[in-house]
């Protein structure tokens, strides 16, 4: 259903705005291609083309975009307050209509001295410049905070479904916007001011959790946007909001029985989500001559790097790679010995009386928001965060039993739902293994495709990935 909302409000939009261009004389499908059609609003207003450029600079592109925006509304004679309001918050509306009325017409190039003394206007070139901060701050915060938000994947984590470069649009509206709990923020930021690295949000105002409705509820395996919940701890101590965005796919969902016996998910005792892109680790053993990093390069092979150079840590060799790569890496002449990888690493609760790793874990039953759980020694450490962090409980564990907020008991009632969130690259992502259950209202949306794709490893003509462009995430 939102996807439809969505294509309805893109189409109606870039409808009005193909309108608008033809007034203008020039071609109207120039109004759909993403960049060019910024490149006409320039030429057509008289701004420097070269501000085009500026679109691919994170924050910078708002106000850019919406600089542009508004002065080719000006361009059409749509300058007062009421039309600048409607035209950021209800284009799809507006921009139909205006192209439809036969009354507005292109006027000519608004930042022109032929423009101004022909069409005079009181506002100065400052003010002018104030109010499309002013409604770019306002539009884009209302958008990141309840609509949509841009994401960039900065790990390999989620090899090979999403990859590192992609550029994603996390929808609010589908799980239900998440009413700002910490309101006070400094627009754009997260967590941490740019530059000068301090907090860019204060704790004066703390509100409670509130989630408006949204169009579904979480399922199992929706690739899902969250806070981080160990951000909860020193030294960050962050509110919920403002924690580390992580991006993982809920395995998961309140209810369900998760566990992973050598290295395969099983969800109510059934296996759960398989891919062609699930990525595994795997130990390479040459004849002594070594991989060829370019090759590893070009074939964008995820492998352990040492962090002082980049470069691959010393034979055996670490791979995280698909089944198809590791079929195609098993035909290289010089390798002689392939090994999956056993992660044996603490996984959680990260208890002594339970000895689980990262590829043999569980049975972990997800909570359920009204569940009441049997509290005991050796339990308690699976629901000591949530108890404790989550739920703002206090809890301890005496000689004589277990007392919440000082009253001894042998139960609680879970007051929220909690998820299970793992990465594709199995072996080579910080997910539910690690933190534990991710609370609900460290929910931030769910992904739902990619709008840029950036190869960091790609030469001049491949460092954008064409075919992932609106590429919709499954």
């Amino acid at each position: 259903m939102w996807y439809s909302i969505i294509a309805i409000w893109t189409i109606a939009s870039i409808y009005g705005l193909w309108l608008l261009f033809k007034k203008a004389g020039r071609e109207g499908w120039e109004a759909a291609v993403p960049f060019y059609r910024e490149f006409v609003m320039a030429k057509l207003t008289g701004r420097p083309t070269w501000w085009i450029a500026l679109l691919l600079v994170p924050i910078v592109n708002i106000f850019i975009f919406y600089a542009l925006y508004l002065d080719l509304l000006r361009s059409f004679g749509k300058r007062r307050f009421w039309e600048t309001v409607v035209a950021v918050l209800l284009p799809f509306i507006f921009l139909p209509l205006w192209g439809h009325d036969a009354e507005v017409k292109y006027l000519g190039v608004a930042n022109s001295d032929a423009f101004r003394s022909k069409y005079p206007y009181t506002k100065s070139v400052l003010r002018e410049w104030a109010d499309a901060i002013v409604f770019a701050t306002v539009a884009a915060t209302l958008i990141r905070g309840f609509l949509l938000e841009a994401y960039m994947i900065p790990t390999g984590s989620m090899e090979r479904r999403l990859l590192i470069g992609d550029f994603l649009f996390v929808s609010k509206l589908n799980y239900g916007p998440r009413v700002p709990i910490t309101p006070l923020a400094f627009p754009f930021a997260h967590h941490t001011m740019p530059i000068t690295g301090g907090k860019a949000y204060s704790e004066w105002i703390q509100l409670p959790y509130k989630r408006l409705p949204g169009f579904q509820e979480l399922k199992r395996n929706d690739v899902v946007v969250f806070n981080l919940p160990t951000e909860a701890d020193p030294p960050y101590s962050r509110p919920v909001d403002k924690r580390e965005n992580y991006i993982k796919r809920a395995v998961g969902v309140p209810g369900d029985k998760v566990e992973m016996r050598k290295g395969e998910l099983l969800v109510n005792g059934k296996d759960s989500y398989d891919s062609n892109d699930l990525q595994r680790a795997y130990l390479i053993y040459t004849d002594g001559s070594g991989l060829n990093l370019q090759q590893l390069v070009d074939k964008r092979i995820d492998y352990a790097k040492d962090p002082a150079d980049g470069l691959p840590f010393a034979e055996p060799y670490l791979l995280y790679v698909t089944g198809e790569e590791i079929a195609d890496i098993a035909t290289w002449s010089n390798v002689k010995e392939i090994l999956p990888y056993d992660n044996s690493g603490s996984a959680f609760p990260h208890s002594p009386s339970e000895k689980w790793d990262y590829h043999n874990f569980g049975p972990i039953i997800i909570p359920k928001k009204g569940d009441v759980v049997q509290l005991t020694s050796q339990n308690l450490p699976l629901y000591d965060r949530i108890i404790r962090v989550y739920e703002a409980n206090s809890l301890e564990n005496r000689a004589d039993g277990i007392y919440v907020n000082n009253l001894k008991t042998d139960s609680y009632e879970i007051k929220m739902n909690y998820y299970w969130m793992m990465g594709d690259n199995r072996d080579n992502s910080a997910d539910s293994r690690e933190f534990g259950f991710v609370p609900e209202d460290h929910i931030v949306g769910k992904a739902l495709f990619t709008w840029m794709s950036y190869d960091v490893d790609g030469t001049f003509l491949t460092k954008i990935r064409w075919n992932r462009i609106f590429k919709g995430i499954k």
